[in-house]
């Protein structure tokens, strides 16, 4: 009975460890150090809700549904320590109750829970209630203190990807945000404001590919508007840097739109890494790609129909497009596989059935009292 009882304490002092190991790589170490555990009662919330959507078919009701996975997430995490930290300290006091399970589990759960109806009566007990009562308290603590920093990196990410959709739509394209900035021209036909953004996109990436690392839980929170998200955002500023940089070599801010590409697949690659997507780092530049050249050249006349300075043929800049796009297409698709993320243009393909979404792009009205001379907007062509 006795060897039984410090088996028991033995298997206690384990699970206290581990679950210790757990909480601080998870929490305070700024590396992606996450446990077993975390990873376990990651996997197991995505697949009940994956289960509780395999009848859903609307991307709106989807999207709707998973916006509660990455909070449920959290909270079924912070429910898993608890109760190993709770039945660990029940086995480590059995020795010191004479083996009495359930005293045992009355000073744990008083202690943890600072109730304070159950009190220690011999030094062993009274040490193991005093660590129980530190663990409880210090684990609220570190969850609590934990949320203000999660959602801090989420409002840093939501901004630019809101601000994103006025350039490039909802949900975001890439050929969109070429077309809407040749509309918005200025002094070098849109060039500056161009290499402004890629400027803020290569920051942005920076930021994200930091911070959705260390936190993973931030890979699946869902942007407030259903047709938002971040890596279709980011996927939209990347192919617009890579359409550019083979369409229009001479005109193109080329140190940004290299700069936005490199730091844009530099963060997918490091996301894909931590959330153990496969990642392939020397790409061979001819790999086949899902967009293919009727793709690609629809996107070419659309730019044409606007009067965007496209410099050589479709012919030509296709394999340059393709060069680029090859090091992302694969891992920002898996990644989008894994997220369930909108249904956008050039975004590969889901758990569900889907037609792509055009951006949405709102029609030009002026009153008829001021409308001017000059030619409205071109309207959209719609290209496969």
């Amino acid at each position: 009975m006795d060897v039984a009882i410090w088996a028991c304490f033995a298997a206690g002092a384990i699970g206290v460890l581990m679950t210790w190991i757990s909480v601080i790589g998870t929490l305070i170490v700024p590396r992606p150090l996450h446990s077993v555990l975390s990873r376990v009662t990651g996997l197991a919330t995505m697949n009940v809700f994956h289960g509780v959507l395999r009848p859903v078919t609307s991307y709106q009701m989807r999207d709707r549904i998973l916006s509660w996975q990455a909070p449920m997430s959290l909270f079924v995490r912070l429910l898993v320590w608890m109760v190993l930290f709770y039945v660990s300290y029940g086995l480590l006091l059995l020795p010191f109750v004479d083996g009495d399970i359930f005293r045992a589990a009355s000073e744990t759960g008083s202690a943890m829970f600072t109730l304070g109806y159950a009190a220690p009566n011999n030094v062993g007990n009274t040490v193991l209630v005093y660590a129980a009562a530190y663990t409880g308290l210090t684990v609220i603590a570190l969850q609590v203190s934990y949320l203000p920093t999660l959602y801090a990196a989420f409002n840093r990410r939501e901004a630019d990807v809101t601000l994103l959709v006025s350039r490039a739509g909802s949900p975001a394209w890439g050929p969109e945000l070429l077309v809407r900035t040749r509309f918005g021209r200025d002094a070098h036909g849109g060039v500056s404001e161009l290499a402004e953004l890629y400027q803020t996109w290569e920051r942005w990436a920076a930021d994200v590919a930091e911070s959705h690392s260390t936190y993973l839980t931030l890979v699946w929170f869902r942007s407030p508007a259903p047709q938002s998200n971040w890596l279709i955002s980011l996927l939209s500023v990347m192919d617009a840097a890579a359409l550019q940089l083979s369409l229009s070599p001479g005109t193109v801010p080329n140190t940004r739109a290299r700069l936005v590409l490199r730091m844009g697949f530099t963060c997918m690659n490091q996301v894909a890494r931590a959330i153990h997507i496969p990642v392939e780092d020397d790409v061979d530049p001819d790999t086949p790609l899902n967009i293919t050249f009727d793709d690609f050249q629809g996107a070419v006349e659309m730019l044409r129909g606007v009067d965007f300075p496209v410099e050589v043929s479709a012919d030509q800049a296709w394999p340059h497009f393709k060069g680029w796009r090859a090091n992302y297409e694969r891992v920002a698709y898996a990644i989008a596989f894994a997220i369930d993320a909108p249904p956008s243009m050039w975004s590969g393909p889901r758990r569900f059935t889907f037609e792509p979404v055009l951006p949405y792009r709102p029609k030009n009205r002026t009153s008829k009292e001021t409308r001017p001379e000059d030619p409205q907007m071109p309207g959209r062509r719609r290209i496969g």
